[in-house]
């Protein structure tokens, strides 16, 4: 579309029509100019859009690797968290199930000591309960009977 050469045809150039040839020879370069005009503006806004484009290529390509470096800096910060965390609950279900292990024994060594106990005072309660019985009235106002260790004095 650069520049446009208009041939006119045999029928144009006959000298009947100079004037009539030379006006739109006129128009049409007039126009031609304009065409050149508008596809020069054209070429220059679609340069800026393109340069546009590709400043916005450029700016969104830099906020996404700071996203996926800032994303991947978070990753490794939550893994190493949860590690810690897992290790953290791990000894404490350790120290835990150690105290409870000690609490067991002890109260299973509490038992055993304070079984003999509970069976010696359960033994001797069963003795006081058999000399209150023996010691009882019989029917009808019986003197009482004393067990033979006490009869000796």
């Amino acid at each position: 579309m650069a520049d446009l050469e208009v041939t006119p045809s045999p029928a144009e150039s006959s000298p009947l029509s100079p004037s009539l040839n030379k006006s739109d020879s006129q128009l049409i370069q007039a126009r031609v100019e304009e065409l050149d005009e508008s596809q020069s503006e054209l070429l220059t806004r679609l340069k800026g859009l393109k340069t546009d484009l590709q400043d916005w290529r450029t700016t969104i390509d830099t906020h996404l690797k700071s996203y996926k470096d800032e994303l991947s800096e978070l990753k490794t910060r939550l893994h190493t968290e949860l590690e810690q965390l897992t290790t953290d609950f791990q000894e404490l279900k350790t120290t835990l199930q150690k105290q409870q292990d000690d609490v067991t024994t002890s109260l299973k060594n509490l038992g055993l000591q304070d079984a003999p106990r509970a069976s010696e005072e359960s033994e001797m309660k069963n003795k006081e309960h058999d000399t209150e019985k023996e010691h009882a009235p019989l029917s009808g106002g019986a003197e009482e009977t004393k067990p033979a260790d006490e009869c000796s004095t």
